[in-house]
Order: C-alpha cells, then sequence, then structure tokens
C-alpha cells in the first residue's frame, strides 16, 4: 500500500529521519510507536504527502507521491490527528461533507453515505447541525473519522487519534475504534506513544528512536523477544501491565 524508499528528512539542523526504508502492508493495522520526537508522526506526514522528503520516494499504491501527485493520491488517504482538526466554523455535517461537496458529489451520494459513516461510528444524527465547540471530545474525534472516511480512502492513517481524551473516553473509543477497522478490513497507519494502545491495535508494531526503526513485529515479539536494550526499557515505562488484548495502559 505504501512504500518508503531511502527516505530521509531534515528540519533545520535537527534531523527527524536519518535513512529509512518501510513497506507497510495492505489490509494490515501498522501500528507507529516511541517516544516523543522518535519520528512517528514526521513518517505519517510523509505518507500523505503534506511534507516532502529530502531524499528518496514515498510511494502510494506504486505511484510516487510528489508535490504534484499529493493532491489527486489524497482523495484515496484518510486522515486523523490528535485534536481532531475540524474547522469550528462548519458544522459536524459540514465539516463530514466538505471534501465530497469539493468533488461535487451528488446531495443523493452524500446523504447516503454520511448514513453509512453515522452507523459505522454511533454518532448521533441530532449532533450533525452542531458545531464543534458544542460537541464532546469524543464526538469531535468521530466526526474527525467520518470526515477521514468521506471518500472511502484505501489507507486511514492516524496520528494519536485518542492521545486528547479522558481515560475513560478513550478506553470506549479504543472499542469502538477497533470494531471500526475490523468490520472496513482497509490498510490503517496509527501513530501511538502507549504500547497497550499498540497492542491492543497493531497487527504490525514498529518501534522509534530517534528516527530509526528498533524493532518491528508482533505484540508479543517486541515484549517476549526485544531485539536491543531500548525495546525491554520502552516497554517497561509503560504504566502498568500490558496484555496482548487489553487497550490502553493509562
Amino acid at each position: 500500500m505504501l512504500e518508503l524508499r531511502g527516505i530521509s528528512k531534515t528540519f533545520g539542523s535537527e534531523q527527524a529521519i536519518p535513512l529509512m526504508n518501510l513497506t507497510i502492508a495492505a489490509g494490515a493495522t501498522t501500528v507507529l510507536i516511541g517516544t516523543s520526537g522518535c519520528g512517528k508522526s514526521t513518517l505519517l506526514r510523509l505518507m500523505i504527502g503534506l511534507i516532502q522528503p529530502d531524499a528518496g520516494t514515498v510511494f502510494f499504491e506504486g505511484t510516487p507521491l510528489t508535490q504534484e501527485s499529493a493532491l489527486f493520491l489524497r482523495h484515496r488517504m484518510g486522515y486523523v490527528i490528535q485534536d481532531g482538526g475540524l474547522f469550528p466554523h462548519l458544522t459536524a455535517r459540514e465539516n463530514i461533507e466538505l471534501m465530497a461537496r469539493h468533488l461535487r458529489w451528488e446531495d443523493k451520494r452524500i446523504a447516503s453515505r454520511l448514513s453509512e459513516l453515522i452507523e459505522l461510528t454511533h454518532f448521533p444524527s441530532d449532533g450533525l447541525g452542531r458545531y464543534p465547540v458544542q460537541l464532546s471530545g469524543g464526538q469531535q474525534q468521530r466526526v474527525s473519522l467520518m470526515r477521514a472516511l468521506m471518500l472511502d480512502p484505501h489507507v486511514l492513517l492516524l496520528d494519536e487519534p485518542l492521545g486528547a481524551l479522558d481515560p475513560m473516553v478513550r478506553s470506549d473509543l479504543q472499542t469502538e475504534l477497533k470494531a471500526i477497522f475490523d468490520t472496513l478490513k482497509k490498510t490503517v497507519v496509527l501513530v501511538t506513544h502507549d504500547m497497550g494502545e499498540a497492542g491492543f491495535f497493531g497487527d504490525l508494531i514498529i518501534l522509534f528512536r530517534e528516527g530509526t526503526i528498533v524493532q518491528q513485529g508482533t505484540f508479543e515479539e517486541l515484549v517476549n523477544v526485544p531485539v536491543d536494550p531500548f525495546v525491554t526499557q520502552f516497554v517497561n515505562a509503560q504504566r502498568s501491565p500490558l496484555t496482548a488484548t487489553g487497550g490502553t495502559s493509562q
């Protein structure tokens, strides 16, 4: 689905990604995890073409992702960020329908797709006319997810989508989000700093340190067969015991 060949990225004097090759398998949930500033969010922005690499090439479904091609290819990508990124002057409905209307979808098609997404995310239909400030944190994230899914993208990219929520809301949304992933069977790339959350969602977990891949594998492999002392250190730094099915460690 996505392939990063010989990627590097520097911001000023800071090298965010030294040199990397990475392949994202289609139809699976890949979790990028690591401490703050390790480059995982930068990788996500490279994958969707919001920033360009200094060297190397990002391929999406075999097509090079360039400044010119990104505008079209992003129609096949859904993107969700931590605080939802909703436009405050637009209602929930207007946020969700924004790209579909930009692409001049017919009203009937928009209404049908919106109905599907409301059922999928369990969003209350009477909340569609509210502005983001009138919605709870969990509702805002559901709206952001529906907006990302509106065009039925081939890949869904999520940058700490639950990080700003309180633990109880976060736990509920983890369960719902996992069910959505299982239902849609789309390619998903999710960024988190929480090992429990990574184990809950991930078919494959990739642990980063300073822009470099330390280990990639299943949750069990990272916990039980670490290839570097940093892996064990990262796992042990989590706040509570980890399980392969248990959701967030917070």
